[in-house]
């Protein structure tokens, strides 16, 4: 079953100095069941392509176009009102990168747990707050009474995360979006994070697509991997095989970039120059000022994203 179905996706924001183009092109999927990992440098548009398919920018200054957006079997772009919020929570729900922004400090963890519930689901407060306790005691947190009391300023970094997971799955969505899940936790946080969400999925049979830029995580979380560059998809495929035979030169050079790939020592490797502008990207394909293999017409016109091999997707000239 396809829970999510985007094509030609775009997002930019209208400001005073011009267009920022954050995302320019973007078609990706997700199956029940399924895990995928958005992977790229910062800037390359990766949280936005996952808040624009929740409708969670301000329009304006936001404009998000695409020839399809589904989501749950819902056109997100003709929904309105109710059927919009009812999307967000039912159909999906979302962890954001800094849970200690994400959550009101006006209230409670218990209160906007119970909150949450009950904007969904036609649930007494008393009921509501036990499954809270419930769904606090899921992710591992043992006081979980007390931590419904609880304001975040109160909690751990890696204590709010949780409770954020907790809260995302309070209305059991089918698909969860998991933004940087573990950026601003210590390395052991880091794993029981990961470990917690790979076990939730598996027992609720979530879609899941995993935002980060640390290929690690992806190595160890997702069934499949889309790599974004510039705003644009650069290649998609299995986890494994991208690992081993990565197709697109972007792909090449972040997985040349990881340390410690090969035994022994040696030199880090780097990306040579900066990130594109979105304000002002390049012509042609948005890697071509930094790719080493980049030809003429790299830098006039941009590949189209299209199926190399059986499975494997790949936005380059050199590959056509």
């Amino acid at each position: 079953m396809r829970l999510l179905d985007v094509v030609n996706l775009t997002v930019s924001f209208v400001q005073h100095e011009g267009v920022v183009q954050a995302v320019r092109g973007m078609t990706l999927h997700l199956d029940a069941g399924e895990s995928l990992g958005i992977v790229g440098e910062s800037g390359s548009g990766k949280s936005v392509t996952c808040m624009a398919a929740l409708r969670l920018l301000r329009e304006p200054p936001a404009k998000i176009a695409a020839d399809r957006l589904d989501l749950g079997g819902v056109d997100v772009l003709a929904a309105r009102g109710r059927d919009l919020a009812a999307l967000r929570g039912r159909v999906a729900a979302m962890i954001f990168q800094d849970p200690m922004t994400a959550f009101d400090p006006s209230f409670t963890i218990g209160h906007q747990i119970v909150e949450t519930i009950q904007a969904h689901r036609a649930t007494a407060k008393a009921q509501a707050r036990a499954e809270a306790e419930a769904l606090l005691r899921r992710v591992e947190i043992k006081n979980a009474g007390g931590v419904l009391d609880a304001y975040p300023h109160q909690l751990s970094g890696g204590m709010l995360q949780r409770a954020m997971i907790a809260m995302a799955l309070s209305c059991q969505p089918q698909v969860l979006f998991a933004d940087e899940p573990t950026t601003a936790l210590d390395v052991t946080i880091q794993a029981q994070i990961l470990q917690l969400i790979k076990e939730l999925q598996a027992e609720m049979g979530m879609g899941l697509i995993m935002v980060t830029h640390d290929l690690g995580v992806v190595a160890e979380t997702v069934d499949r991997v889309l790599v974004m560059y510039g705003g644009r998809a650069m290649e998609q495929g299995p986890v494994q095989k991208i690992f081993d035979a990565p197709l697109h030169p972007y792909t090449q050079a972040l997985l040349a970039s990881i340390p410690g790939r090969v035994a022994g020592r040696q030199r880090l490797v780097e990306i040579a120059g900066a990130s594109p502008n979105p304000a002002n990207p390049p012509k042609g394909c948005p890697f071509h000022p930094r790719c080493a293999v980049a030809e003429a017409r790299c830098g006039v016109e941009a590949p189209a994203f299209q199926t190399v091999t059986a499975g494997r997707d790949a936005a380059c000239w050199r590959l056509q």
